[in-house]
Protein backbone atom coordinates (compact mmCIF):
# COMPACT_ATOMS: atom_id res chain seq x y z
CA UNK A 1 0.00 0.00 0.00
CA UNK A 2 1.21 3.28 -1.27
CA UNK A 3 0.34 6.71 0.11
CA UNK A 4 -0.16 9.33 -2.41
CA UNK A 5 -0.11 12.90 -1.72
CA UNK A 6 -3.73 13.65 -2.97
CA UNK A 7 -5.30 11.11 -0.70
CA UNK A 8 -3.93 13.43 2.54
CA UNK A 9 -6.73 15.44 2.46
CA UNK A 10 -9.70 12.68 2.49
CA UNK A 11 -7.91 10.69 4.98
CA UNK A 12 -7.31 13.57 7.43
CA UNK A 13 -11.29 14.41 7.11
CA UNK A 14 -12.86 10.85 7.25
CA UNK A 15 -10.55 10.10 10.17
CA UNK A 16 -11.25 13.38 12.32
CA UNK A 17 -14.89 12.91 11.38
CA UNK A 18 -15.39 9.42 12.39
CA UNK A 19 -13.27 9.45 15.72
CA UNK A 20 -15.28 12.34 16.62
CA UNK A 21 -18.92 10.85 15.26
CA UNK A 22 -17.94 8.06 17.65
CA UNK A 23 -17.09 9.48 20.65
CA UNK A 24 -13.40 8.55 20.72
CA UNK A 25 -11.77 12.01 20.80
CA UNK A 26 -13.68 15.66 21.78
CA UNK A 27 -12.25 18.75 20.09
CA UNK A 28 -14.11 22.05 19.29
CA UNK A 29 -11.67 22.54 16.34
CA UNK A 30 -12.14 19.83 14.40
CA UNK A 31 -10.49 21.36 11.20
CA UNK A 32 -7.50 21.86 13.20
CA UNK A 33 -7.65 18.34 14.10
CA UNK A 34 -8.17 17.21 10.14
CA UNK A 35 -4.83 19.88 9.37
CA UNK A 36 -2.78 18.25 12.14
CA UNK A 37 -3.44 14.59 10.84
CA UNK A 38 -2.77 15.93 7.49
CA UNK A 39 0.71 17.38 8.48
CA UNK A 40 1.64 13.67 9.80
CA UNK A 41 0.58 12.34 6.62
CA UNK A 42 2.49 15.51 4.65
CA UNK A 43 5.25 15.12 6.90
CA UNK A 44 5.53 11.16 5.87
CA UNK A 45 5.60 12.11 2.46
CA UNK A 46 7.96 14.40 2.36
CA UNK A 47 10.39 12.39 4.73
CA UNK A 48 9.26 9.36 2.29
CA UNK A 49 10.48 11.36 -1.05
CA UNK A 50 14.01 12.20 0.66
CA UNK A 51 14.47 8.47 1.22
CA UNK A 52 13.57 7.70 -2.10
CA UNK A 53 16.39 10.02 -3.50
CA UNK A 54 18.94 9.07 -0.90
CA UNK A 55 18.38 5.84 -2.31
CA UNK A 56 18.97 6.30 -5.78
CA UNK A 57 21.56 8.63 -5.31
CA UNK A 58 23.42 5.74 -3.02
CA UNK A 59 22.73 3.07 -5.73
CA UNK A 60 24.16 5.58 -8.57
CA UNK A 61 27.17 6.40 -6.35
CA UNK A 62 28.19 3.15 -5.58
CA UNK A 63 27.51 1.47 -8.87
CA UNK A 64 25.00 -1.04 -7.58
CA UNK A 65 21.35 -2.70 -9.57
CA UNK A 66 18.12 -1.46 -9.03
CA UNK A 67 17.73 -5.25 -7.77
CA UNK A 68 18.71 -3.54 -4.03
CA UNK A 69 17.04 -1.14 -4.35
CA UNK A 70 14.09 -1.83 -2.08
CA UNK A 71 16.53 -3.34 0.82
CA UNK A 72 18.22 -0.56 0.66
CA UNK A 73 15.31 1.99 0.76
CA UNK A 74 14.29 -0.35 3.78
CA UNK A 75 17.95 0.54 5.55
CA UNK A 76 17.91 4.35 4.80
CA UNK A 77 14.30 4.59 5.82
CA UNK A 78 15.49 2.86 8.79
CA UNK A 79 17.53 5.93 9.49
CA UNK A 80 15.31 8.31 9.16
CA UNK A 81 12.98 7.22 11.78
CA UNK A 82 10.15 5.88 9.30
CA UNK A 83 9.08 2.98 7.85
CA UNK A 84 8.10 2.21 4.14
CA UNK A 85 6.20 -0.45 2.53
CA UNK A 86 4.06 -2.95 4.36
CA UNK A 87 4.77 -1.48 7.65
CA UNK A 88 4.49 1.94 6.21
CA UNK A 89 0.15 1.68 7.49
CA UNK A 90 1.41 0.54 11.49
CA UNK A 91 3.46 3.38 11.14
CA UNK A 92 1.01 6.21 9.85
CA UNK A 93 -1.32 5.07 12.38
CA UNK A 94 0.52 5.44 14.99
CA UNK A 95 1.91 8.73 14.20
CA UNK A 96 -1.51 9.86 14.51
CA UNK A 97 -2.41 8.35 17.65
CA UNK A 98 0.67 9.99 19.22
CA UNK A 99 -0.45 13.61 17.45
CA UNK A 100 -3.72 13.17 18.64
CA UNK A 101 -1.90 12.69 22.05
CA UNK A 102 0.09 15.71 21.83
CA UNK A 103 -2.08 18.20 19.95
CA UNK A 104 -3.82 20.83 21.63
CA UNK A 105 -6.68 21.24 19.00
CA UNK A 106 -7.93 17.51 20.87
CA UNK A 107 -9.50 18.05 24.17
CA UNK A 108 -10.01 14.64 25.18
CA UNK A 109 -9.13 11.20 23.92
CA UNK A 110 -11.72 8.89 25.21
CA UNK A 111 -10.38 5.44 23.80
CA UNK A 112 -7.49 3.34 24.36
CA UNK A 113 -4.67 3.60 21.25
CA UNK A 114 -5.13 0.17 20.02
CA UNK A 115 -8.82 0.66 19.54
CA UNK A 116 -8.46 4.43 17.76
CA UNK A 117 -5.85 2.53 15.69
CA UNK A 118 -8.41 -0.18 14.72
CA UNK A 119 -11.23 2.35 14.03
CA UNK A 120 -8.87 4.59 11.56
CA UNK A 121 -6.78 0.99 9.47
CA UNK A 122 -9.81 0.50 7.53
CA UNK A 123 -10.02 4.41 6.49
CA UNK A 124 -6.23 4.60 5.68
CA UNK A 125 -6.93 1.39 3.86
CA UNK A 126 -10.04 2.24 1.74
CA UNK A 127 -7.35 5.34 0.42
CA UNK A 128 -4.46 3.30 0.06
CA UNK A 129 -5.84 0.15 -1.71
CA UNK A 130 -7.39 2.62 -4.49
CA UNK A 131 -3.98 3.85 -4.64
CA UNK A 132 -2.11 0.49 -5.05
CA UNK A 133 -4.65 -0.54 -7.84
CA UNK A 134 -3.62 2.44 -9.63
CA UNK A 135 0.03 1.89 -8.43
CA UNK A 136 -0.40 -1.46 -9.98
CA UNK A 137 -1.68 -0.05 -12.96
CA UNK A 138 0.92 2.66 -14.03
CA UNK A 139 3.64 -0.68 -12.72
CA UNK A 140 1.93 -2.60 -15.64
CA UNK A 141 2.46 0.25 -18.31
CA UNK A 142 6.48 0.82 -16.99
CA UNK A 143 7.53 -2.98 -17.21
CA UNK A 144 10.71 -1.62 -19.62
CA UNK A 145 11.87 1.25 -17.31
CA UNK A 146 13.94 -0.03 -14.35
CA UNK A 147 12.25 0.42 -10.95
CA UNK A 148 14.56 3.17 -9.19
CA UNK A 149 15.87 4.92 -11.88
CA UNK A 150 15.50 8.56 -12.96
CA UNK A 151 13.94 7.26 -15.91
CA UNK A 152 11.43 5.54 -13.58
CA UNK A 153 10.24 8.42 -11.67
CA UNK A 154 9.75 10.57 -14.63
CA UNK A 155 7.58 7.86 -16.41
CA UNK A 156 5.81 7.18 -13.30
CA UNK A 157 4.86 10.41 -12.78
CA UNK A 158 4.01 11.11 -16.29
CA UNK A 159 1.63 7.86 -16.62
CA UNK A 160 0.33 8.71 -13.41
CA UNK A 161 -1.28 11.66 -14.30
CA UNK A 162 -2.39 9.74 -17.46
CA UNK A 163 -4.28 7.49 -15.64
CA UNK A 164 -5.54 9.77 -13.20
CA UNK A 165 -6.60 11.76 -16.18
CA UNK A 166 -8.82 9.18 -17.77
CA UNK A 167 -10.30 7.78 -14.69
CA UNK A 168 -11.25 11.56 -13.76
CA UNK A 169 -8.95 11.39 -10.32
CA UNK A 170 -7.15 15.02 -11.25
Amino acid sequence: MRLFAGRVAPIAQEVVRTLIAAGDIETERSGEVIADVEAVLKSYLETEKEVNERTRELLERTGRGTTDYSRVRTQIADSKGIKVGDDALDYLLDQVVAMFGHSHNVEEIFAEDVELRRKMSPIFKKFMMQDDELDKEIRAQLKHVKEGSRDWDVEYGRMSEVIKRKRGLS
